[in-house]
């Protein structure tokens, strides 16, 4: 049977080689019975990276590459991997180590043992900083309240998926994806394994914050009906709450006659209802907006990735 090792890059030519001699590493040890392919998807790297994956698959055969003609993000590139790979099972793992390759064996076994789908879990990552940290919890507690599927807190992109998981995964066509999302939308039986981060090797994170939020709100509209609720409902607490407040308004100057003090004009109360009402509008329409935008990007139906040159 053959693995496959899918590695996503952009920008990774010092990783490149530490990533590739750490994979054979365990390779050798684990004296599998299994054959084994590394597929590298550079993503539009501006940097050696192409140049170092290239002098791999030149000695090792088992070394192959996809390349991207301009970057297309991490989940294109992961979802490209899974596409043009052949093992019977796919490992995902980063370039920069974080995720340790001494846990193959790790997955392997538990893939061997009956599962579809294998899920590196992160216990701990040294040298996340706290903005990712707490960003990181509260993503993982609010897609779990608002989203149609539940995903692992603290699941990471380290994980194995079987051939059947990836036939169904390849049937997708959405353009905006969290793979880990879409995959813990398939089912199937599923392990896991907890382990420690490591520090990134060399270089620097490429998601940056900006990238990691809009990746949060793009989870949010892909895989929950709940912002656009959101707005009916705000609606409808907004209009009993200016109701009311249109009533005591109204007692207070026309009723009491101002008697408890509040001294309300007519234009007082003209100008507070029609900011309030216009607010509304502006909220309902920005949420809506943001459909009408994933919807768009749904229905012009680019092709997820462009293919430069390949050696498969």
């Amino acid at each position: 049977m053959l693995i496959s090792i899918i590695i996503p890059i952009f920008n990774e030519e010092e990783n490149i080689p530490l990533v590739y001699r750490d994979i054979i590493k365990v390779w050798q040890n684990l004296k599998s019975e299994h054959s084994i392919e590394i597929l590298f998807v550079n993503d539009g790297s501006t940097d050696k990276s192409g140049d170092e994956i290239k002098t791999l698959s030149e000695s090792d055969n088992r070394v192959k590459y996809i390349e991207f003609s301009r970057n297309f993000g991490k989940e294109i590139a992961t979802s490209a991997g899974v596409r043009y790979s052949k093992g019977d099972a796919m490992i995902f793992i980063d370039a920069d180590l974080q995720h340790p390759p001494e846990l193959i064996p790790q997955f392997i076994e538990k893939w061997k043992n009956g599962a579809d789908i294998v899920v590196g879990v992160r216990e701990k990552n040294n040298g996340e900083g706290f903005i990712k940290s707490v960003g990181s919890y509260w993503f993982y507690k609010i897609m779990n309240m608002i989203g149609r599927t539940k995903i692992i807190p603290r699941a990471t992109d380290y994980r194995l998926i079987s051939r059947q998981v990836a036939n169904e995964f390849n049937k997708f066509t959405e353009h905006g994806r969290i793979t880990r999302g879409l995959l813990d939308w398939l089912g199937f039986n599923r392990d896991y394994i907890y382990f420690e981060a490591n520090c990134r090797q060399n270089g620097k994170a490429k998601y940056s914050c900006w990238k990691l939020i809009k990746l949060a709100f793009s989870s949010f509209i892909a895989h929950s009906l709940f912002p656009l609720k959101f707005a009916g409902y705000l609606g409808v607490f907004i209009t009993t709450a200016s109701t009311i407040l249109g009533a005591i308004m109204f007692t207070a100057r026309y009723i009491l006659r101002n008697e408890w003090g509040m001294g309300i004009s007519g234009v007082a109360q003209l100008a507070v209802i029609i900011l309030f009402l216009i607010g509304i509008v502006l909220s309902c329409l920005g949420l809506i907006a943001l459909y009408i935008a994933s919807i768009h990007g749904e229905v012009v139906n680019r092709p997820l990735y462009v293919v430069k040159s390949q050696k498969l």
